[in-house]
């Protein structure tokens, strides 16, 4: 499954490379988003736009609403990910049960 993140592009870093800084949950990450411009969208004009993040590219411009919405999705389910992770463990540790001691002799 390949999954895309919204993030925020807040910086250009480089212009002729097509290079952005991009915020997503407080991290920031250079992306190229050569995807997204175009002759009525040019390079500049990126800073404060939505976008899909995959493999270090912005692949589609995203509306703010919808960024935001998804995202808090995303943190819910990596809540939920470590609740599941933290019952797993806990049922690991039930499982073995008490370690009984052996008489030898």
């Amino acid at each position: 499954m390949c999954l895309g993140i919204p993030g925020q592009i807040v910086a250009i870093t480089s212009a002729p490379n097509k290079l952005a800084m991009v915020e997503v949950l407080g991290v920031r990450r250079e992306i190229n988003i050569a995807c997204v411009v175009n002759e009525q969208h040019p390079v500049p004009a990126c800073v404060g736009d939505w976008v899909l993040v995959h493999v270090g590219f912005a692949m589609s411009r995203i509306d703010e609403t919808e960024a935001r919405l998804t995202l808090e999705v995303l943190q819910q389910l990596g809540e939920a990910q470590a609740e599941l992770q933290a019952m797993r463990t806990a049922d690991a540790s039930l499982s073995a049960g008490p370690q009984r001691a052996l008489a030898v002799g």
